[in-house]
């Protein structure tokens, strides 16, 4: 990818003006999910409602906000991130998330749990990436952050390309919960969700720590269709245990 200069548009280059990192036409160019979606997994649908899915097996989180498809060029801007250590794109990427969640609730979460990162992923990237997109979102609610309720204790293999079967047992006790969250209000943070089996494991976890309420924010959702894995989650608040990724921690 070409240099791309302070104050440059991150997708195109362009100089442009504001805080965004985006000049207008890139801007205007990232895909945004359907007003029609499944509210608990944010997954279109053709009218308001839950997805079958979502009904036939509800997922261990109440609600997913996404502020993007990730399609092009929304999937550029996270590898970006991931992968070329562009930390301004994980603002300009919060300040997305951070405007789609404004207004949508009347009381806002307790606590922000970016999903953990195990130390040696920590340690090979040097930074999680889901701690960097909240931080705009902490500072615009004045929400608390938790950094040490929860802690990633297995090393996963990376999620992308992995089968759905194989996603779930690659997350099986991925995370432990160090303290209670009796009655609280928790907003998972990650980049992308795909099937959702991350987040979904972690929710699992917080609401066996007591969790009253769970939601999901996430910087871009994956829209599966025809062809692609067949069902978004894998578990149900009655499973004694679940697992797996959405895209790789």
């Amino acid at each position: 990818m070409k240099h791309i200069l302070p104050g440059a548009c991150l997708l195109c280059g362009v100089r442009c003006q504001g805080g965004s990192g985006l000049c207008p036409g890139c801007a205007a160019d990232l895909p945004r999910l359907p007003a029609t979606r499944c509210r608990v997994c944010a997954a279109p649908l053709p009218h308001a409602g839950v997805c079958g899915v979502c009904q036939q097996r509800p997922p261990a989180y109440d609600r997913c906000v996404a502020a993007l498809e990730y399609r092009f060029p929304a999937d550029q801007l996270i590898q970006q991130l991931k992968f070329q250590r562009r930390l301004v794109v994980a603002e300009a990427l919060g300040e997305l998330l951070a405007d789609t969640v404004a207004g949508q609730y009347r009381t806002l979460p307790d606590c922000v749990l970016p999903v953990p990162l195990h130390r040696a992923r920590l340690r090979e990237r040097g930074f999680n990436q889901a701690l960097e997109l909240a931080r705009p979102l902490l500072r615009r609610f004045g929400i608390v952050p938790d950094l040490e309720g929860c802690s990633r204790v297995r090393a996963t293999t990376e999620q992308a390309g992995l089968p759905a079967a194989l996603r779930q047992h690659n997350l099986r006790r991925a995370f432990k919960v160090h303290r209670s969250y009796r009655g609280r209000h928790v907003a998972i943070i990650d980049d992308v969700m795909t099937t959702g089996h991350t987040v979904n494991e972690l929710a699992r976890v917080l609401r066996a720590a007591g969790a009253q309420r769970i939601d999901v924010w996430v910087a871009a959702r994956t829209v599966l269709r025809p062809g692609d894995e067949k069902t978004y989650h894998v578990a149900t608040r009655q499973l004694p245990t679940v697992a797996d990724s959405d895209r790789g921690a």
